[in-house]
């Protein structure tokens, strides 16, 4: 394929890192962001006037289930990092070079390494000849390492080679087959449900085993009180830990479930309000690192079903921008702030040269609206299915346009 024309954006507003919206222009040549700020189109350059939009670095989700690119390139996202939890399971070197090469050219694929042979939880996977294979972290999949020997062994080896542990904090010991958080509304609607504290009890022990090794580890979703405290206080006392979560566990509480629609049936299940609360205040904090999307779409054969039934799981590529612009309209934090918790967070995680608008780094961008406002319908959406939790919901910012490595995505 040849290089793409050299890009010049002009007449927007810069997002860059720790600074407000400023105006300016940028260049990108050759793949790469070349000039910020008061940059010069030159004579053979595509330019492109942004008219006041936002000039942001194209999302970097962080653990998604499913390659889905036209919703991906709907929501601003120009790179995603794929949990192994696929059919066939991203634990041999072969399957991630595979799934490494599978975006290209518009979207590149971030494989993340099966910890796991099968993800059963016992047998350490091939971590150094996948991690050679272009597996930029290793993951748990959607569930807990039950076994601490087993996990110990997991952070000694991904310390040893620089890889980051992304885990699924939830004690199965103690959630066993529930759907729901133990409290009122599991009660009245009489869904099997586990304490909230089974994510405490998964964090302080993976948190004493990564304090040990010196491994770095991300806990993929923090959705409670207890959980965040720990992770707070990891932190405080120099843990390289780092938390994420999805916009469901800011937006929503366990009354959601209250009519048994299953597009709010999650992993995680939905918290208490007072967890929800908590959630905010860790993203306003810095507790929490990064906001992911948890794309994961699920048709009408794993949705359509009794609640307890039914598959967790929410297509989440193409609101999770607009929900995290949210929490800057609600004061919760600022703008610069949301593009590190959306793009330079999980990028420095993945240890990929993208995440920020900055001279040198790859030339992923998007222009966005962030106060045009749609209705999210999962009738519409551009997802292979519309399981959202946010069906009908008025949310503002839209993605105008989007370039990965320099190149224009077409719509």
């Amino acid at each position: 394929m040849s290089a793409p024309r050299p890009l010049t954006i002009t007449g927007g507003q810069l997002v860059l890192p720790g600074k407000p919206p400023v105006p300016g222009s940028l260049r990108c040549e050759g793949g790469l962001i070349r000039a910020v700020g008061g940059a010069i189109a030159g004579p053979d350059d595509l330019v492109i006037d942004a008219k006041g939009a936002l000039i942001v670095p194209g999302l970097v989700d962080l653990g998604v289930f499913a390659i889905d690119k036209p919703a991906f390139h709907f929501g601003g996202i120009t790179r995603a990092a794929l949990m192994p939890d696929q059919g066939v399971v991203l634990d041999k070197p072969s399957s991630v070079r595979f799934a490494a090469q599978s975006g290209k050219p518009d979207l590149w694929v971030h494989p993340l390494a099966a910890a796991t042979r099968d993800l059963a939880g016992s047998e350490i996977a091939e971590l150094a000849l996948m991690r050679d294979a272009g597996a930029k972290a290793v993951a748990t999949g959607r569930r807990w390492i039950g076994d601490s020997g087993t996990m110990h062994r997991l952070l000694s080896y991904a310390a040893m080679l620089g890889l980051v542990v992304i885990t699924h904090a939830e004690d199965a010991g103690l959630t066993g087959g529930a759907v729901a958080t133990a409290g009122e509304m599991a009660t009245r609607l009489g869904l099997p449900s586990a304490p909230a504290e089974a994510e405490a009890l998964a964090i302080a022990r993976d948190l004493a085993l990564a304090e040990l090794t010196g491994a770095r580890i991300h806990f993929r979703q923090v959705t409670t009180t207890k959980g965040l405290a720990l992770v707070r206080a990891a932190k405080a006392r120099g843990i390289k830990v780092t938390a994420g979560v999805t916009p469901a566990h800011f937006m929503l509480s366990d009354t959601a479930i209250g009519d048994f629609r299953t597009f709010t049936r999650l992993s995680p299940p939905l918290r208490s309000e007072a967890d929800r609360q908590a959630v905010l205040a860790g993203l306003s904090d810095g507790t929490i690192d990064v906001i992911s999307s948890g794309h994961d779409p699920r048709g009408p054969e794993d949705k359509r079903l009794p609640f307890a039934d039914a598959e967790p799981g929410m297509a989440g590529a193409e609101t999770l921008l607009p929900l995290t612009l949210g929490l800057v309209r609600d004061g919760v934090i600022d703008l610069p702030r949301a593009f590190e918790l959306l793009a330079a967070n999980p990028a420095a995680l993945l240890g990929v040269k993208a995440g920020r608008i900055e001279e040198g780094l790859e030339a992923d961008v998007a222009l966005i609206d962030p106060a045009k406002p749609w209705v999210v319908d999962s009738d519409m959406m551009a997802a292979t299915a519309g399981n959202t939790p946010f069906d009908k919901q008025g949310v503002e910012g839209r993605v105008l346009a989007l370039f990965k490595g320099g190149m224009l995505i077409a719509d």
